[in-house]
This record gives structure tokens, C-alpha cells and sequence, in this order.
């Protein structure tokens, strides 16, 4: 009896890999185990944000009155633009030490869950900085957060989420440059600058005596849109730079 052709057995990569979002929160869940043991990353970023408080908190309170409503939305977008910037700095510092990067590019995981695991990180770890951030924000200079809780929550994600989306590809990009940590920031703040602009805006708008909904919600959808493009460009330019390495 002639037995017909056996079939062949899919690749390893494709047999034994695990789906796509399993890979993405594994990664994710590894950058973060990793940042809870050392605190590194959320001990830098949350200092920062503090200092910026400070420093304003003291150069605009006079006399126990608290600065207009669009300076305290400026104020708290600045804190999270350079406390982010540690952050995003460290994305794949980790990666770099003992060339685990190879490691990571040579595993059977999709160049997209690598970003994606890498961004949801980066997010958790920002957020949980702001939320700190806003807290301060409400206490320094009297703002009114609790009554904007969802509307603030939705711009400061989205915001934070284009901001981690550009800003982990260009950590990439300069995974082995000697002075990215200066090259980060003189590339990235050209490129956020829309997303700082409409956060701010959105942001006064909330926190203004007369609060404006619709006003803030403009900035949310102007928000939503960049996302998706700074997203699409991310991915499509992610796997090239890493490839590059």
C-alpha cells in the first residue's frame, strides 16, 4: 500500500506561537514585572512631574490666588511632556543591554506586537505618572478636576497615547545612538507639539470657570484623529527601523 504525500508540518514560528495579543500582553507584561522591581522609570518621571509643579506652583500663585485656567492646562501639559520624555527614553534600554534586542527580533513574535507591547507599557507607566501629575495639579493651584474627571480622562489618554505611540519609535530608531536621550527630545517635541496644543485647549476649556463641553470635545476628536494616523504610521515604520538594527 503507497501512502499518499504526508502533509508537511507548519514552522515552528507558526506552529507553536502563541496569538497575536497573547505575544503583545506578554511582552507588556514583561517591561512592566521588570519596572516594578526597579522603579527607575516611575521614581524619574514622577520627580519631574513634580518639580514642574513646584516651580510653577511658585512662580504663578501670588497671594494665594491660583493663575488662570488656560495657564494651569499649559502647566499640566508641560509636566507630562517632560516627565514622558524619561519614559520613552527607556522603552528599549533594557533591550540594549547584552544585545537582547537580537533575542527579542529573532523569537517568532510579529514586529507589530513587539511595538504594541512596548507602547502598552510605556502607557501604563505615563498614566500612572499623570494620574499622580493631575492630583498635584489640583491641589497646587485649586483646579477643578473632580467635576471633569471623564472629559480630563479622555484627553489625557489620548493625548498620552499619541504622544507613546511617536515616541516609541523613535526610542527605537535610536536604540544605539550614544546621545538619544538629547536626540529623543529635539526629535519628538516637533512632532507632539499638535497633540500638546489640543490637550491644553481641550484641557482650559474643562477647567474654565464656564466650562466649555463641546469646545473640549472638538480637541477630544481632534485628538482621536491624530492617534490613528500617528498609529498607522508607527506600525508601518516600526518593523523597518528594528530591521535596520
Amino acid at each position: 500500500m503507497v501512502d499518499g504525500p504526508r502533509p508537511t508540518p507548519a514552522p515552528p514560528s507558526q506552529a507553536s506561537a502563541p496569538g497575536f495579543l497573547r505575544q503583545t500582553i506578554a511582552i507588556a507584561t514583561k517591561d512592566l514585572a521588570v519596572e516594578w522591581k526597579s522603579r527607575e522609570i516611575l521614581a524619574t518621571s514622577a520627580f519631574l512631574s513634580l518639580v514642574v509643579v513646584l516651580v510653577f506652583s511658585f512662580a504663578f500663585v501670588v497671594g494665594g490666588t491660583p493663575p488662570a485656567p488656560p495657564v494651569v492646562a499649559g502647566i499640566l501639559w508641560v509636566a507630562i511632556l517632560i516627565s514622558g520624555v524619561v519614559g520613552l527614553g527607556r522603552t528599549f534600554d533594557r533591550e540594549r543591554d547584552g544585545e537582547a534586542i537580537h533575542a527579542l527580533l529573532l523569537s517568532p513574535v510579529p514586529r507589530a506586537a513587539i511595538y504594541f507591547g512596548k507602547l502598552a507599557a510605556t502607557l501604563v507607566l505615563m498614566l500612572g505618572v499623570e494620574l499622580g501629575t493631575v492630583l498635584l495639579i489640583g491641589l497646587f493651584f485649586n483646579a477643578r478636576i473632580a467635576e471633569n474627571a471623564a472629559g480630563l480622562a479622555a484627553l489625557l489618554s489620548l493625548g498620552t497615547l499619541g504622544f507613546a505611540t511617536v515616541g516609541s519609535v523613535f526610542s527605537a530608531a535610536l536604540l544605539r545612538s550614544k546621545s538619544r536621550d538629547v536626540l529623543l527630545s529635539t526629535l519628538l517635541y516637533p512632532i507632539v507639539i499638535p497633540l500638546l496644543i489640543a490637550g491644553a485647549r481641550g484641557t482650559a476649556q474643562l477647567l474654565d470657570f464656564q466650562p466649555d463641553p463641546e469646545g473640549a470635545a472638538f480637541w477630544t476628536q481632534f485628538l482621536i484623529g491624530l492617534d490613528v494616523i500617528f498609529l498607522v504610521v508607527g506600525v508601518w515604520a516600526f518593523e523597518p527601523i528594528v530591521s535596520g538594527d
